[in-house]
């Protein structure tokens, strides 16, 4: 038995205008990954002493031309919740429409909160850093949100994936959460495999949001 993606009670039954903001909103979850991914990926290739397989793109918020990426972590975070608010919107009622939109939009509060308290230095990035004593707050503060929210997003692919059942979405959505979630453990592996791996559990999260989210863009005047 299948479970429809979008409830009975369409919000684009009668009124063309919550079609559209619903619309909108979830487009900002096709727009999320690649914005992230291209801002990182810009200041990755261009600032000095980065290193793609050494330093995840977080820390990529310290130095004088910190403040892109910690822009970069906020507004994408703000459009994760964007798109949080769209799919509880289209969803609402039906199977998964409170804790699956939920779960997105924690995760992209997570992803401002880690905006907000920023990782360390590590060595090599910036240049003049050797190592530090001890981590900061901000440091410990930004890896606690970054794994609340990775917990989150996982839980939510599981979540939403109950609408797919029995459809081959539903078992993408579950690998997808099961590979984020294992790619946040292998960052502590450290430098090298752990780093790439880690760097492919977002790319394939946020493919996942934005696939995810076109299926439903395509479902919401129906």
């Amino acid at each position: 038995m299948t479970h429809a993606i979008w409830t009975p009670r369409t919000i684009g039954t009668n009124c063309e205008l919550p079609v559209r903001i619903t619309r909108s909103l979830l487009g900002y979850g096709v727009l999320a990954g690649p914005f992230y991914v291209i801002v990182s990926v810009v200041q990755g290739l261009t600032r000095s002493g980065f290193d793609f397989t050494r330093h995840p793109w977080s820390v990529l918020a310290n130095g004088d031309l910190g403040w892109i990426q910690t822009t970069n972590l906020i507004l994408t975070g703000l459009m994760v919740l964007a798109a949080a608010v769209g799919m509880r919107q289209l969803l609402k009622g039906g199977v998964g429409g409170t804790w699956g939109p939920g779960l997105i939009g924690a995760f992209g509060l997570s992803m401002v909160a880690s905006g907000i308290f920023p990782a360390d230095p590590v060595p090599g990035f910036p240049s003049d850093i050797v190592n530090l004593a001890m981590p900061t707050m901000a440091n410990t503060l930004h890896f606690a949100f970054g794994a609340i929210g990775f917990v989150c997003f996982a839980i939510a692919t599981f979540v939403i994936a109950r609408r797919f059942a029995g459809l081959g979405w539903a078992t993408y959505s579950r690998i997808t959460g099961v590979a984020f979630l294992l790619s946040f453990g292998a960052m502590a592996a450290g430098p090298g495999v752990g780093i790439l791996i880690f760097t492919a559990g977002v790319l394939a999260a946020f493919t996942w949001l934005a696939t995810t989210s076109v299926r439903f863009y395509r479902g919401a005047d129906r």
